[in-house]
């Protein structure tokens, strides 16, 4: 991973100095509320429904284990000894004081993190595939590219100050685990006809009020210009994208405004004035970033045969079969660590949690973590010869729930429990879920299913791109729930429709249960939910779920 150089640290430093000043004029009422508001922000620093929220930045989500403990000590002394794993890949603090962010800032400053830009109107923490470097359908790392726009946006003096946030998402792999297709600009690792290695650019996606799927605007970028064309669509955004109106100022709106054609020609355009700039890549830097994200020793005679525990242990069994991920390198898996138990927020995980993760990662996977957009963790470099004395271990501190990709592993967001923004909450509604489908007989029996939930229209929890999306609405000062179906990322990315009105939070588990029931009814052999769904329709499911109103 990234390790940070003098410059870095003296930055970082200088940018926490510089904090902790404006808090205390802040708290000295030298600062009034809308003077301290940006500058917060762009700390990582809100004020929730009962306390600050403090949102640290795991870039591209890679995480060493030396960071982890400190995450979990910071936890431990400044909060209620747990953080939150957020759908950016980020960690967040629920409860801390304001007048300690300063001091947790400092701390994070000596294991090399930061809140920088995890909020604001400006280019955010960037994202990436959790596999990344790892996957075995993977053309290129993604992580070099994703920290050289990390270094190029972070406090770039133009777009300190956008119409609205930004998002960037970076994708290595055929198979897009970063949703690309839903970010302000989506980067997809691609070849040309020549098989040089480039990227397909997408402008324009996002979720919130205006759910939309990114449009293509550059099928193949040489490496070289990723930053410079980066910079030719801010540039066009920021020129242009509204400013009076913050709900229409994204800038999906601007690219439906204007019409993909037109803002790709002036995207274009924009470009040639920048193209041979000195944000140009060169070979030279690109291999300087890339060294840093070189794989670790790997044992070239790993055990590679199938651990004889899997016919001995259904229960390991179960956990390797959901939890675990093909490895590029032979002898290896991947291991997905689940933060969804039921009967806990989806993604919340405790200090003394993050304190054995980072103590497996040393032992198992080379001292390094991932945090995923499903609220997960992963140790990427583990032996499958090793897997069984991870599981227990997992078993040991109540993470090993063999649940990933199930109906069970729910993304939700904090909802109305913390958010200040939220129309309802989230977590119980999960939890209602998860009680239906907490045998595994039942789990297995429904196979992949894509759940997600969020408290309001800003779709934190990402319910539109879920096979099932659950969103909380406001009816009247009581608060209800919109279920949609037929979400989905990748190069089948699609936005959920709405399957009709919506429902109290007592119905909701029982109305996802009605869908699941319809999808065995229906499926044919062995076909996933999704396919099922995109098959028959969204009919059907009304039918069943409203078939009283008849």
């Amino acid at each position: 991973m990234y390790q940070y150089n003098d410059f870095d640290r003296k930055f970082v430093k200088e940018r926490v100095d510089q904090f902790k000043d404006q808090t205390h004029r802040f708290l000295d009422g030298q600062l009034s509320e809308g003077e301290f508001l940006p500058l917060r922000l762009q700390n990582g620093l809100y004020i929730q429904r009962m306390a600050p929220l403090l949102r640290i930045a795991i870039p591209y989500g890679t995480l060493s284990s030396k960071q982890a403990r400190k995450l979990a000590e910071i936890s431990r002394k400044y909060d209620k000894g747990y953080g939150h794993i957020s759908t950016r890949q980020n960690f967040q603090l629920n409860w801390p004081a304001l007048e300690d962010v300063p001091k947790i800032l400092g701390e994070l400053a000596e294991v090399e993190m930061h809140g920088i830009q995890t909020s604001g109107s400006c280019v955010r923490s960037i994202t990436a595939d959790p596999f990344s470097g790892v996957a075995q359908d993977e053309i290129e790392d993604a992580r070099p590219y994703a920290e050289l726009l990390r270094q190029w946006s972070t406090l770039h003096p133009e777009f300190a100050y956008l119409p609205r946030k930004f998002k960037i998402a970076v994708s290595g792999s055929t198979k897009d685990r970063a949703a690309v297709h839903f970010h302000d600009i989506g980067v997809i690792m691609a070849k040309d006809e020549n098989g040089e290695t480039g990227f397909e650019v997408l402008v324009g996606g996002g979720l919130g009020r205006t759910p939309v799927i990114g449009t293509s605007i550059r099928r193949f970028l040489p490496k070289q210009h990723l930053l410079t064309y980066v910079e030719a669509i801010l540039r066009i955004y920021n020129q242009l994208g509204r400013r009076d109106n913050k709900y229409k100022a994204r800038i999906k709106i601007l690219v439906r405004a204007l019409g993909a054609e037109k803002f790709t020609a002036m995207v274009e355009e924009e470009w040639q004035h920048l193209k041979d700039n000195p944000s140009t890549l060169t070979e030279a830097e690109i291999k300087r970033v890339s060294a840093f994200f070189e794989p670790p020793a790997y044992k070239q005679n790993a055990d590679i045969t199938k651990p004889s525990q899997l016919d001995e242990n259904k229960e390991f069994s179960r956990w390797y079969l959901n939890n675990t991920k093909a490895h590029k390198q032979a002898g290896y898996r991947s291991v997905v660590i689940s933060l969804k138990p039921t009967g806990m927020p989806p993604g919340d995980v405790s200090d003394y949690q993050m304190e054995q993760l980072a103590d497996l990662a040393d032992h198992f996977s080379f001292g390094e973590l991932r945090t995923t957009k499903e609220q997960n963790i992963v140790l990427p470099d583990v032996e499958k010869s090793q897997l069984f004395e991870v599981w227990q271990v997992l078993t040991d501190n109540g993470l090993a729930t063999a649940n990933i990709g199930t109906i069970n592993d729910i993304t939700c967001c904090p909802g109305g429990d913390y958010c200040s923004l939220a129309n309802a909450k989230s977590i119980p509604v999960a939890e209602d879920i998860q009680r239906i489908y907490d045998s595994p007989k039942t789990l297995e029996q429904i196979g992949a299913v894509d759940l997600k939930v969020s408290g309001c229209m800003n779709a934190c929890g990402h319910h539109h791109i879920g096979h099932i999306g659950i969103l909380g609405v406001d009816k009247k000062g009581k608060e209800f729930y919109q279920v949609s179906l037929g979400g989905g990322v990748g190069t089948d990315a699609a936005v959920a429709k709405i399957l009709g009105p919506s429902f109290s939070q007592a119905e909701v588990a029982g109305v996802v249960k009605k869908i699941t029931d319809l999808y065995l009814e229906q499926k044919i052999q062995d076909e996933n939910f999704i396919d099922t769904y995109n098959r028959i329709g969204i009919e059907p499911f009304k039918e069943k779920i409203y078939a009283k109103a008849h």
